[in-house]
């Protein structure tokens, strides 16, 4: 133990040390994702133009992906056509020649899956030849020279030497979390090649309800892949050296199975669920034929990701529908129980071919690993004794981390320090250790993890969970940043990485993006920090944790802010809310500063970005809820401060009374069309790509039912106002309307005019809120005829 402590240091001093330092395509200028292994720069910069001629070796056939990927990127990327003016210039020469391209040290020891993916390029002025010993390789060589292609002054150049490349591991996978929410097939495709451009070679899609199974058609959502779309989304997958690899939990997080009444009698517990019952026959039977048909609209692939993630209750049941507990008896631990699961589904995946990856964790222990199947493939390592155990049974592992995990609106790229925090920490170790930034983690877990070393570690997995609804277009950092470290570990630094990315990824015009990306972390952050944890009365209580069930069940959790008092019918007003919220106002405007700066910089880069700005535009609309949450703080204190001065001046002056309330009640309005605004704008940019998360649609319905373990934001609604949610519970309207109505009382009591005022907090549609008369609503010339229908929302028909 104490030499693995001291190789840990050794391992955390390396990481830091290394960032002192940059690598020698980068200080040259280029920009490589991944870092190359090794690099020999020996000449001048020299540039590159489409007089350059494409030659190919007789072992590179016509429509070999590289030669397509070769044209495409550079047209796409540089209108650049080889050829196109008479081939004058140099001749870029593509080679496969198995056994050409010898690899060094690599942790994976599949070495021959490892020279499949390897490279060599010699650049050399008028020349440059790429040589793998594969397909795949010669791919890995093209994306590297187009990345590598450096624009200065309208011409190309790039730097004379050799670069020579192998993985570290053979799989570097990415999950893709389409649970809560579909892409079309465009989208999903241009994901799938924007992955492959970066060297991720498994795409791990988990579809749930989004794909339709013909054995559980009840399961099937409104908007769902039929299986002849997955079967085009693998080959095109795989044309690019990219497996898009079916994902499927089980026995636990699978409530959008056991939510539906036709599967309810499979439940581990029945009033949970959560986790299937592992001992009915019925279970395997309903298992086994999802398996089959995702397989059968999979054809090409060679993995399978057998989720068996969080089965807490494995084993222990012991109801009139499910007897576990009795088999984990017989066995000897519950964490048998798991292995026999995992052999009974496995087995049904591995006899089809599929090279099965599961997450081999609790319930089981170290002893358990000798009862599992050695042909598996464990998803995620934890730590020295069980990675000998994994080992010694023989069963391969894959090191895990994750881009996002339960961060709200935006990953954990930068941390929000705690002097900018409403909650936190209570002591000075948060300062201290407040954890790494995303990428930061995921660079260190991948390159110093000690199961290099205990273990047979043959990949990387990233994961981006949709738990909170993050949208997946924030997470191409942290899968890069995966896929970076798994194939070189170690190098480069993490601002080097993210330099990098940037120029890849935008195009070399973007500015300050390192900024961009903190800002939107800082103000993620901040959106929930502003808001105050409370126990939920608008979702059925959650069943168990990770360790036990609840009895009774516990309360879920929301967010709330408090709301200052109501004024009474005579404008009395004792507040001391801005006194008492004087630091939560004073971060909301800090925030709303930073805020405006961010807006400046995303809209600066829409227009400066060369690729992905759609990226940036789904930002501005994150970037707008943040805002929108600040300005809601900003203005209820303006409203308490309004219903002060009200109170001040009702003896004195009751018309200036009355016109400060108005003023508040118009802070109101203000806030409910600008949440409104915002939702709109959110929801129209996020489904230029995603289906509508809609109720009803091609002839199916969607179940809402909330999951009775996991309270994932995004299930809380049937549609987008998951993203404004805890407005949606906030008892904004009824707390305005009661300041309208002692508004009206005190109006009356001093003959001055009353106002014909609702707010309609609940309705999410940018209608006006205040009215004066029916003549004025109908003289809008922007209304909709909906919106005459909910005249009543202004008080009208009173």
């Amino acid at each position: 133990m104490r030499a693995f402590i001291i190789a840990s240091v050794a391992s955390v001093c390396c990481f830091i040390g290394q960032a002192q330092t940059v690598s020698p395509l980068f200080a040259r200028g280029y920009t490589v994702i991944p870092e190359p292994q090794k690099v020999s720069l020996d000449g001048p910069d020299v540039t590159f133009n489409q007089t350059w001629q494409l030659k190919l070796d007789k072992g590179v056939a016509k429509d070999n992906v590289a030669v397509d990927a070769l044209r495409e990127d550079l047209a796409n990327r540089f209108n650049v056509r080889l050829g196109a003016t008479g081939g004058t210039g140099g001749t870029v020469s593509l080679r496969i020649r198995p056994g050409s391209v010898p690899i060094g040290t690599a942790v994976d020891p599949n070495k021959g899956s490892l020279e499949e993916q390897a490279y060599r390029i010699d650049l050399h002025q008028g020349a440059i030849t790429i040589t793998a010993n594969a397909s795949t390789g010669l791919f890995y060589g093209v994306e590297t020279l187009v990345q590598l292609l450096r624009r200065n002054k309208g011409t190309l150049w790039f730097p004379e030497g050799s670069i020579v490349d192998w993985p570290d591991m053979q799989l570097r996978h990415i999950y893709w979390d389409d649970n809560h929410h579909l892409e079309h097939m465009d989208e999903l495709k241009r994901n799938l090649r924007q992955a492959a451009f970066y060297k991720i070679n498994g795409f791990v899609i988990k579809l749930n309800g989004h794909f339709q199974y013909k054995s559980a058609p009840a399961v099937v959502e409104p908007y769902a892949l039929t299986p002849e779309e997955l079967q085009e989304l693998t080959n095109y997958g795989l044309r690019y050296h990219v497996q898009l690899i079916p994902y499927l939990d089980g026995p636990a997080h699978i409530a959008f199975i056991l939510k539906h009444p036709e599967y309810a009698k499979l439940r581990e517990y029945p009033e949970s669920n959560y986790e299937l019952c592992s001992t009915n026959p019925a279970s395997y039977r309903l298992l086994e034929g999802m398996y089959q048909d995702l397989l059968d609209a999979n054809k090409g692939v060679k993995y399978f990701y057998l989720s068996t993630d969080e089965p807490y209750y494995l084993g222990l049941a012991h109801n009139s529908q499910c007897n576990e507990a009795d088999l984990a008896k017989q066995l000897g631990s519950v964490g048998k129980v798991f292995a026999h699961f995992v052999d009974k589904t496995g087995s049904y995946l591995h006899d089809r071919g599929r090279s099965v990856i599961f997450w081999g964790e609790y319930p089981m222990k170290p002893s358990d690993l000798s009862s599992l199947p050695p042909y598996l493939i464990n998803g995620e390592v934890y730590g020295p004794t069980y990675d000998r155990a994994f080992h010694q049974r023989g069963i391969r592992q894959m090191i895990f981390t994750s881009t996002e995990g339960e961060e709200k609106m935006f990953p954990d790229y930068f941390i929000l320090p705690q002097s900018k925090r409403l909650h936190g920490a209570s002591s000075d170790e948060f300062e201290d250790n407040p954890g790494l930034p995303r990428v930061d983690d995921i660079m260190k877990k991948i390159s110093f993890d000690s199961s290099r070393v205990n273990t047979s570690v043959i990949g990387e997995v990233d994961a981006g969970w949709s738990d909170e609804g993050v949208n997946p277009e924030a997470f191409w950092l942290g899968y890069v940043a995966g896929v970076a470290a798994g194939w070189h570990p170690g190098v480069p630094s993490s601002p080097e990485l993210s330099s990098t990315f940037y120029s890849l990824f935008y195009g070399t015009e973007v500015v300050n993006m390192d900024r961009v990306y903190q800002l939107m972390s800082e103000q993620a952050q901040s959106w929930n920090e502003s808001w105050d944890p409370m126990e939920s009365k608008a979702r059925k209580p959650i069943w168990g944790s990770s360790y036990e069930i609840f009895t009774p069940p516990h309360p879920a959790h929301d967010q709330t802010l408090p709301l200052p008092p109501v004024p009474d019918e005579s404008l009395n007003y004792s507040s001391t809310w801005s006194k008492e919220n004087f630091r939560r106002i004073a971060l909301a405007s800090q925030a709303d500063q930073q805020n405006q700066v961010l807006l400046g910089l995303l809209h600066e880069n829409i227009q400066r970005a060369q690729f992905n700005r759609y990226n940036l535009q789904v930002y501005l609309t994150i970037a707008d809820l943040c805002r929108q949450n600040l300005t809601m703080i900003a203005g209820i204190h303006r409203m308490d401060v309004d219903l002060l001065s009200a109170s001040r001046v009702k003896e004195k002056n009751p018309k200036e009374a009355l016109s400060a309330v108005d003023s508040a009640l118009d802070t109101a309005t203000s806030i409910w069309q600008q949440r409104n605004e915002v939702l709109k704008n959110s929801v129209a940019t996020w489904d230029e790509r995603w289906f509508p998360r809609v109720e009803e649609a091609n002839g199916r319905r969607f179940l809402h039912e909330l999951n009775d373990v996991k309270d994932h934001l995004p299930d809380r609604t049937v549609d987008m106002s998951y993203l404004v949610y805890r407005e949606k519970l906030l008892p904004f309207g009824e707390w305005v309307n009661s300041i309208a109505a002692a508004r009206n009382q005190f109006a009356t009591a001093h003959n001055l005019p009353t106002r014909n005022y609702r707010l309609a907090w609940e309705d999410f549609h940018a209608v006006p809120a205040v009215c004066s008369s029916a003549s004025d609503l109908l003289a809008n010339p922007q209304l909709r005829p909906a919106d005459v229908d909910q005249a009543a929302t202004c008080g009208m028909g009173e």
